[in-house]
């Protein structure tokens, strides 16, 4: 992966949880909704079948996701809800 597909994918990954986090500030979205989102996202990376070109790649989101919904927000954890 090119740097700029690597900085382009750090940078979406953080406004995305900043939209999150904003999102359950405003009461908009519960936590619970909020890591539904996270899982249903998982899951579609999950579903990838293995002739699939870029099934690593897929699998590697999948588990970064799953990473993301284990640790919580290291800033916020715990006043999230």
């Amino acid at each position: 992966m090119s740097d700029h597909n690597t900085h382009a994918g750090m940078a979406a990954l953080s406004i995305c949880e900043s939209l999150m986090l904003a999102l359950n500030d405003a009461h908009i979205l519960p936590e619970a909704e909020i890591l539904g989102v996270l899982k249903d996202a998982a899951e579609v990376h999950e579903n990838i079948k293995e002739t699939d070109a870029n099934f690593a790649d897929h699998q590697a989101v999948a588990v970064l996701i799953r990473k993301i919904i284990a640790g919580g927000n290291s800033v916020r954890r715990g006043r999230l809800s």
